[in-house]
């Protein structure tokens, strides 16, 4: 049961929060007066990040829905309040749809699509006063990549999932919106960067010739989340260095 807590400061749960992108997240809700509570599957980066910033945390497989759904109710009974949600786990896979197993499709979906359905659902059905929902896409999911079959079709899901829930939701002031990132500097990107040709080759695609940076996404997110803002939902923000939408002579 939420508490009136109208006069609190505002209360974000941040799944995939010790992350590149998460941590970043994190830090930057904290320093504007925001109470977080930091989520993920890795208990120890979680913890350690959590002490240093004197915020809560939980230990939470994004893909479970039971574990979302508790995670999302004991959050509302700790802290009486949720203003904003951010979702920030995923994958990368790099191959052909004819090199892609069934097997590694499936954990795609699962790392990508199930937990925005999750995060959506658990949403739905427990947040009942304005509060923001922030996903996560990819420049793949609207610009054709190579090699980017699966990925792009989960990340595609995730921005119709949102654009479907902000207007079914829109009645109760929940916004849902996404953020289509392209390449980004984080441990997940690492193998993608792995060498000074593979950089070179992914810089270069970018119009704005560099690779994006935590910051880059985490300031995304927290103007989203940002009850200033409410009057934004169903959006598809890249931030991208004009890589699903531009394209520069070089």
């Amino acid at each position: 049961m939420e508490q009136d807590t109208s006069n609190a400061a505002p209360v974000h749960l941040v799944l995939g929060g010790s992350g590149g992108i998460g941590a970043t997240l994190c830090r930057r809700l904290v320093a504007q007066g925001a109470r977080v509570v930091i989520a993920g599957r890795n208990q120890a980066s979680v913890e350690a990040l959590a002490g240093e910033l004197d915020a809560a945390h939980a230990s939470v497989d994004a893909s479970d829905f039971g574990q979302v759904e508790t995670l999302v109710k004991r959050v509302l009974d700790d802290e009486g309040r949720i203003d904003g949600i951010a979702l920030l786990v995923g994958s990368i896979l790099l191959a052909p749809a004819h090199r892609t197993s069934v097997e590694q499709w499936r954990a795609v979906v699962d790392a990508n699509l199930t937990p925005a359905f999750a995060v959506t659902r658990a949403a739905g059905r427990f947040l009942t006063r304005p509060a923001s929902v922030v996903l996560m896409s990819s420049a793949a999911a609207r610009l054709g990549l190579a090699n980017h079959e699966a990925i792009a079709a989960a990340k595609a899901g995730v921005e119709g999932l949102a654009r479907s829930a902000a207007a079914t939701y829109a009645g109760r002031g929940l916004r849902f919106n996404v953020i289509a990132p392209g390449l980004v500097d984080t441990p997940l990107a690492a193998p993608v960067l792995v060498n000074d040709a593979s950089a070179k080759a992914s810089r270069a695609m970018h119009p704005l010739g560099r690779i994006g940076r935590p910051e880059d996404v985490a300031s995304a997110a927290a103007w989203l989340l940002d009850p200033v803002n409410d009057w934004v939902t169903g959006q598809v923000l890249g931030v991208d260095g004009g890589l699903g939408s531009v394209r520069s002579r070089g």
